[in-house]
């Protein structure tokens, strides 16, 4: 098994920005945002694992 791996900077901030707004989406009602909440917090999760998972991505 692969040790994990510290992301890179971008793909750490698309990630967190990610899951920051489907957090947001979901507090709030903001049209686009309450509307794919999970999806957001998905993709942001599935970056950041991604990210540790394989170096230099």
């Amino acid at each position: 098994m692969k040790t994990p791996s510290a992301p890179l900077k971008i793909t750490w901030i698309i990630g967190l920005i990610l899951g920051i707004l489907g957090i947001i989406g979901h507090y709030f009602h903001v049209e686009f945002l309450t509307e794919y909440n999970y999806i957001l917090l998905l993709i942001g999760f599935v970056a950041l694992a991604v990210g540790t998972t394989f170096k230099g991505l």
